[in-house]
């Protein structure tokens, strides 16, 4: 895995965990978080990977 690959996985993890947490906090179901925080896993792999790149 090269260092680029990393940096964007390990930012949009921090994203989706971020996302996943404050979404449970608000009074949503686990597994609305749970897709809450796939979203922005994604969303944030497709901005990173442009960003950066």
């Amino acid at each position: 895995m090269s260092l680029r690959s990393a940096v964007v996985f390990l930012i949009s993890l921090q994203t989706a965990a971020g996302t996943c947490l404050l979404t449970y906090v608000a009074g949503n179901p686990l597994a609305t978080a749970v897709l809450a925080g796939g979203a922005a896993f994604g969303a944030t792999v497709a901005f990173t990977h442009s960003a950066i790149g």
